[in-house]
């Protein structure tokens, strides 16, 4: 039998719907829920040609793993990840955008972070496969979508892999609180993979020394440190700007 996985919650299955109906198996809706959102679902779904299954409480609960799944829950394929950014870069048009993430151990945050990627045009996201939380069914559920839009793409060794997009000509730009200089002083324009650390630790060292700059935000009040995906949003959107200007 394929590979499958649940997600859960309408902005996720409603998106993996619209964008990949075939890989959608089946649809789980809480018994006896009949509101308007669970009959636009339906209604879709039928549409597609996608069976929907009326479910009680305990096993969409465990379908979900106890996430917050809102009386919804899918069985799905596994979308195809890209694995090789030599592919996808050979195909790009314009100049790449991408985000690297150093060891993100917060589903959520992963989450929030392909949602900000998504909202930014980034053409994937990047992170190691080791000591790094997963694209699990929270971190897609978060996303809203996004986790079916913005490639996720897993190495095996990051600052290698920084090394590989340096010699394509992507530049590589770590977001670092001690930088000389802050990211409204940097050129951001060209080919660019903008390279965030985990929570609370930052980027470890041998990734800060791999980067070809380093720049900040610069925070105007007490607080010493952004979320990632906040942090995120500032720097992407920051490069959108300059490319758009």
């Amino acid at each position: 039998m394929p590979e499958t996985r649940f997600i859960y919650g309408f902005h996720a299955v409603l998106a993996r719907l619209r964008s990949d109906p075939g890989g959608v198996l089946e649809i789980h809706v809480s018994a006896g829920r009949n509101d308007a959102r669970v009959r636009d679902l339906v209604l879709q779904a039928e549409t597609r040609g996608v069976r929907v299954v009326p479910t009680d409480a305990p096993r969409l609960d465990g379908m979900a793993g106890h996430g917050r799944h809102q009386g919804v829950v899918a069985r799905v394929r596994p979308m195809r990840q890209v694995h090789d950014l030599a592919e996808l870069l050979e195909d790009m048009e314009e100049p790449a955008l991408l985000l690297v993430l150093d060891g993100v151990q917060d589903p959520h945050n992963l989450g929030a972070c392909l949602r900000v990627a998504d909202a930014a045009g980034v053409h994937a996201v990047v992170a190691p496969r080791d000591r790094a939380t997963g694209l699990n069914a929270t971190a897609i559920k978060v996303a809203s979508g996004a986790a079916d839009t913005v490639p996720y793409v897993t190495v095996t060794n990051l600052a290698r892999t920084l090394r590989e997009l340096k010699e394509r000509g992507v530049w590589t730009m770590g977001a670092d609180a001690s930088a000389e200089r802050t990211l409204y002083e940097t050129d951001l324009r060209g080919p660019l993979a903008w390279v965030l650390g985990a929570e609370g630790a930052g980027l470890r060292r041998l990734t800060r020394e791999t980067c070809d700059f380093l720049a900040r935000i610069p925070l105007q009040g007490q607080v010493e440190s952004l979320n990632v995906s906040v942090a995120a949003g500032v720097c992407l959107f920051e490069s959108v700007r300059q490319r758009l200007g």
